[in-house]
């Protein structure tokens, strides 16, 4: 009997609308019973995934991470196994993943890799794949329209976020981990579950997304230059060792600011501080490339 899959395709994504047909074809040959509910607004993901839980045995989901970040709470609901088509900008779930942006080998990974658990993060209620952070990043997204990503792909991160940069100014934070609390002046502070961000970017050199643990950094720098430095090491996450970059690692820490700051979790705005960010240890699986 052949395998059921729900397949998510975000027509908003880069690449979703030009590859949809292209990608149930390549399911069907490789012995798919498919579901196809593509939209234009992701936001109805979870909905669907929860509609169809008892009809499939699998949910496959066509975007970049944003879609991903969109059906996360479903797929802990519902504990259906998940593949990945990467049709979006960065696609950094997949690259941390290790699955290939060629949607003829990510379709045959979700045919024929293996199951794998994977840590989440929790931030406030909500759950996601890479990282959630405040400051530079937010401000990134904010300005990140879905013409710009589909226009100019993975440059639209690089040219977005320098503008961002010349522009930031540094905020007041409270970090509290482990019994311990931390007064700190930032342009960013990010939590990190899985290892790649913003469009290849690393969180910390050795992160994975099964560690069951979170890495935080801030980034306290006082002159827009001193963080053109640090891009050349955040590319591997280096960026740590630097005096202007705060690292902490923890299974849950919290975050709290004098005015409400908004949360972006896997390049979407879902949340505000006070945070509290937690860690939950392999928390679904994923079809990945056998080991």
């Amino acid at each position: 009997m052949s395998p059921r899959a729900l397949l998510l395709v975000n027509r908003h994504a880069r690449q979703g609308q030009k590859y949809l047909f292209e990608a149930i074809h390549y399911l069907k040959t490789l012995g798919f019973d498919v579901i196809e509910e593509s939209t234009a607004e992701a936001k109805h993901f979870c909905d669907l995934v929860r509609r169809y839980q008892h009809e499939i045995d699998l949910v496959i989901v066509g975007g970049g991470d944003g879609t991903l970040n969109a059906v996360v709470d479903a797929l802990v609901d519902t504990q259906l196994p998940l593949g990945i088509l990467p049709l979006g900008t960065a696609n950094d779930l997949a690259r941390t993943l290790g699955i290939p942006n060629s949607l003829s080998e990510a379709c045959e990974i979700i045919a024929n890799g293996q199951l794998k658990r994977i840590d989440l993060g929790w931030v406030n209620g909500k759950h996601f794949f890479n990282v959630a952070s405040m400051g530079l990043s937010v401000k990134i997204t904010e300005r990140l329209t879905k013409e710009v990503k589909r226009r100019w792909g993975i440059f639209a991160y690089a040219a977005t976020a320098l503008q961002v940069i010349w522009e930031s100014r540094p905020f007041s934070a409270e970090i509290r981990i482990k019994d311990t609390s931390i007064r700190v002046k930032t342009v960013q502070i990010a939590v990190g579950n899985g290892r790649y961000y913003g469009g290849g970017m690393a969180v910390v050199h050795d992160a994975t997304i099964d560690d069951q643990r979170l890495d935080l950094y801030s980034l306290e720098i006082e002159h827009w230059w001193q963080m053109i430095l640090l891009l050349p090491a955040m590319r591997q996450g280096r960026h740590i060792h630097s005096r202007k970059v705060r690292a902490l690692q923890g299974k849950e820490i919290e975050v709290y600011t004098h005015k409400p700051r908004p949360i972006n979790t896997d390049g979407e705005i879902t949340t505000y501080t006070p945070a509290i960010f937690r860690v939950i240890p392999m928390a679904i699986s994923v079809l990945v490339p056998p080991q």
